[in-house]
């Protein structure tokens, strides 16, 4: 591992020094306007591993690329219109954006759902070294997953195995950096921004579900269930930690088992998704990236007590790793009131004045 201070040494040696590592396939550490960053060749596949493995845990979550300009992020990412403004209005700065990707980075790097994160940092050091390089790099904190945000080298170290250690080769030390929160992620693939992650920074027409009611508009199946399994991605914590409940409300016909079955798909769930109509709950075991949980789907549409209710042992089921969503949420709405101990997500899906299906989405 070779440490290189930006204070102590010549800015060209120093961008030299980081060029090279990066070249070689090397990992580096190097500071931006956020965090400390752990960065790798974006189109190298053995760097990428090596970052992979660095980083542990990451339960497929993707990585994000750093990039000098606008033309060097339409070189890796397709920008529609919502893309190009945020770009032209907030970059370069601590966001990231998300567009379909073009698929020129290496395995790992995108989403699983061909989508791709990127940055142009507001920090010189880092484009000027992007500069040279000519490649995207890897822009993800550079701590493990799970551990504290780096703001200084003696911290990032003191958090990491001695097997990580190995795997980095240049650490670029600028010392302490001002503790800002990571970037704020914007998802633009959709019919409406949504803001995956909150930093510092807000972003003025990207939706944050938790705020209010969010609309999405679906033209095909295939759309709605993109939307299921992105919402699903945002609150994999709180599936995790507490839970998930989705509540679906609709006329009939409308899309709601549609939505169901985009969730199953994220969880990996092979087994064919029908409405428990008349059974009122089925149960599916998931295996998503080694975390094992279990997915409920109900029908409460004939339920009309809480004693009812209490009989599906619905509020048994609410436990860490469980995926419950119920159709004809509206039915049970008043008897959960204070009573559920995880997330809540509300949908009603409608039908707009082209035909299209509307999602208005509420995280309660």
């Amino acid at each position: 591992m070779n440490i290189i201070s930006i204070k102590n040494t010549k800015k060209e040696k120093v961008i030299d020094t980081i060029v090279q590592t990066l070249s070689k396939g090397g990992l580096i550490i190097f500071p931006t306007e956020t965090t400390y960053g752990a960065g790798v060749d974006a189109t190298n596949q053995k760097a990428v591993d090596k970052l992979l493995s660095y980083k542990t845990r990451r339960e497929g979550k993707p990585l994000s690329i750093a990039v000098t300009d606008k033309k060097m992020a339409e070189e890796y990412v397709f920008l529609n219109n919502s893309a190009s403004q945020m770009y032209d209005t907030f970059l370069p700065g601590p966001f990231t954006i998300v567009s379909k990707s073009k698929g020129k980075t290496a395995q790992g790097v995108e989403s699983e759902f061909s989508t791709l994160g990127v940055r142009i940092p507001d920090y010189p050091l880092v484009l000027e070294f992007l500069e040279k390089f000519k490649k995207p790099m890897t822009a993800t904190s550079a701590n493990a997953s799970g551990k504290r945000r780096p703001y200084k080298i003696d911290d990032l170290l003191n958090n990491l195995s001695q097997k990580q250690k190995d795997l980095i080769d240049l650490i670029v030390d600028a010392g302490e950096l001002p503790h800002n929160k990571p970037s704020t992620i914007i998802d633009t693939t959709m019919s409406a921004p949504m803001t995956l992650r909150q930093g510092d920074e807000e972003v003025t027409g990207a939706v944050k579900i938790e705020e209010g009611d969010v609309d999405f508009i679906s033209k095909s199946e295939v759309e709605t269930k993109d939307i299921a399994k992105r919402l699903i991605l945002k609150n994999w914590n709180d599936v995790k930690e507490t839970g998930l409940i989705i509540g679906l409300d609709g006329d009939l016909g409308v899309g709601k088992t549609i939505f169901t079955k985009g969730v199953a798909e994220f969880l990996q769930i092979d087994d064919v998704i029908t409405s428990p109509t008349y059974s009122y709950v089925n149960e599916y075991d998931y295996m998503r990236h080694n975390f094992e949980g279990r997915f409920y789907h109900l029908d409460v549409w004939k339920i009309n007590s809480e004693e009812e209710l209490k009989r599906l042992d619905f509020f048994n089921i609410i436990k860490p790793g469980n995926v419950i969503v119920v159709e004809w949420w509206n039915q049970i709405d008043r008897y959960t009131k204070d009573k559920l101990k995880a997330k809540l997500v509300k949908i009603v899906i409608g039908e707009n004045e082209e035909g299209n299906r509307e999602l208005k989405i509420r995280e309660i």
